[in-house]
């Protein structure tokens, strides 16, 4: 139930973010359930890959690389997912950084405790 929670939640971020951010456009509510999904996925799956055979970078970034690999995830999700457009790198960097941002105030707000 958690998760399904989650994913809502971040597709509503979603749908707010494309509002607020110039060059991010989501087609609908549904579409944005979709781009949740598919970052979970990606996440879960490709992000720890790239973070591997980046390790190097990432260590001597100290850690800023992670930003990079962010919205590379982002613009792979726009590429899969139809009706999300990102412009560019930066948008789709400044865009992983809210969505981030919002994650982490939105889930530390709601956590039980």
């Amino acid at each position: 139930m958690q998760l399904l929670i989650r994913l809502f939640t971040t597709a509503l971020l979603v749908l707010l973010i494309a509002e607020l951010l110039p060059g991010v456009s989501v087609a609908s509510f549904t579409t944005s359930l979709l781009v949740a999904l598919v970052l979970s996925l990606l996440n879960v799956f490709i992000k720890p890959l790239i973070v591997l055979f980046t390790l190097p970078v990432t260590l001597l970034s100290m850690g800023l690389f992670l930003l990079v690999i962010n919205a590379l995830i982002i613009i792979l999700c726009a590429k899969i997912v139809g009706g999300f457009v990102i412009d560019g790198f930066w948008t789709a960097l400044f865009f992983s950084i809210i969505l981030s941002l919002l994650q982490s105030l939105t889930y530390s707000l709601t956590q039980n405790k």
